[in-house]
């Protein structure tokens, strides 16, 4: 199975595939916005990461690392798999995420 831009899914779609190698996959159930904001985050905190690691910025490097954790968390692309957590559980998954990464 594969979506419009090329990635791979399994078939449960439950993970991706790029070149070869398998990534959880964001929990489908996401409201749009939802998912686009924690996107956002997680490329700002990538962003992040990458200009700490030029300026050897440990403490800010390690800050952005977080973010980028947060963000993949909330994702649902780290953490208890989306699959095996209810809605409600899904939902403050989320919540708590933006909560995190907007404070």
């Amino acid at each position: 199975m594969s979506d419009a831009v090329g990635v791979e899914r399994t078939p449960d779609g439950r993970y991706v595939v790029v070149n070869g190698r398998r990534w959880r996959a964001t929990d489908p159930r996401l409201p749009e916005e939802v998912a686009a904001r924690l996107r956002r985050a997680l490329m700002a905190a990538r962003r992040d990461v990458g200009a700490a690691l030029r300026s050897g910025d440990a403490e800010a490097e390690a800050a952005a690392r977080r973010r980028v954790h947060a963000a993949k968390v909330a994702l649902g692309e780290r953490g208890t798999p989306w699959w095996e957590q209810g809605a409600e559980e899904r939902r403050e998954r989320w919540e708590a995420g933006l909560a995190e990464l907007d404070a």
